[in-house]
């Protein structure tokens, strides 16, 4: 992976925590969610006028990934609204690189060394156990957050796959994101208003400008991967990507005043290994 390519993923990898940890500020998460999501919809409007739409070839893709976003979109909220960040946020971006990885080995045809591999198998254990020390001590762990969480793993791999193969058909990977957040920035928000009626979605006024700044790093940090993804192997995209849990661990502590222990330094130092074995691999 070029140089220029590692570090963009870094900054991206910083983007999507912060966005993450608004998820957990305020709000219900789901009407976050809901905010976030229209908020970038719109912020991509422009680039994709600019952009124009994409290959006829990719959209398939984009929208078997508009499907698959709003899964996760539910599914991410529903695990934030029963635990902590630090135990979720984990579970959900963990358990996703390694497969995502082997699949993009064996299905696509990908070239990942041996020793990029093992980064990448690192950086998932690591990131996996950060759940274990994540939650605050005598709190039992809750079974459905963990579910919706592993549920949330499953769907990131699946999107990554499908949006990593669609912004290579797309030709243009800023067409294919730009267009992407657009349309994705759709239906939650039509579902919300449906489930929830214009009453419900009133507590949102109040929050336009850092709903629109949470739309505008999920749109940025996501942006860049799929970029990444047309340049480098999009195993060792996602995988990289998933070193956002460091960020998300310093906002949780610093930000959210969850208890910062032992274990999460560990489990740092492991993903940092993971991180250098993926860029020198």
């Amino acid at each position: 992976m070029e140089p220029h390519v590692f570090f963009a993923v870094l900054a991206a990898a910083a983007m999507h925590a912060s966005w993450n940890a608004l998820l957990k500020l305020r709000l219900e998460p789901f009407l976050v969610m809901t905010l976030m999501t229209g908020m970038a919809g719109l912020a991509g409007l422009p680039a994709m006028l600019a952009f124009g739409a994409p290959k006829f070839a990719a959209w398939p893709w984009l929208i078997a990934s508009v499907i698959l976003h709003l899964g996760y979109y539910f599914v991410l909220s529903a695990a934030y609204a029963r635990a902590d960040m630090s135990q979720i946020y984990p579970i959900a971006r963990g358990g996703a690189p390694l497969a995502t990885a082997l699949l993009s080995m064996f299905w696509l045809g990908e070239d990942i060394s041996a020793a990029q591999l093992g980064g990448v198998a690192l950086l998932a254990s690591a990131v996996a156990a950060l759940s274990i020390v994540g939650r605050r001590r005598g709190t039992p762990f809750d079974h459905r957050a963990i579910a919706f969480a592993l549920a949330t793993a499953a769907i990131i791999c699946a999107y990554t796959l499908v949006d990593g193969i669609g912004a290579r058909a797309a030709g243009d990977p800023h067409a294919y994101a730009s267009t992407l957040f657009v349309v994705d920035g759709i239906p939650l928000p039509l579902v919300a208003l449906w489930l929830r009626g214009r009453a419900g979605l009133a507590p949102l006024k109040t929050y336009l400008v850092p709903g629109f700044v949470g739309g505008a790093l999920s749109l940025g940090a996501y942006w860049i991967a799929i970029w990444a993804m047309t340049v480098a192997p999009i195993g060792l995209v996602a995988a990289l990507r998933e070193s956002s849990v460091l960020f998300a661990a310093i906002i949780a502590v610093v930000f959210l005043k969850e208890p910062l222990q032992a274990g999460r330094v560990a489990a740092a130092i492991i993903i940092l290994i993971g991180v250098a074995l993926i860029r020198l691999g």
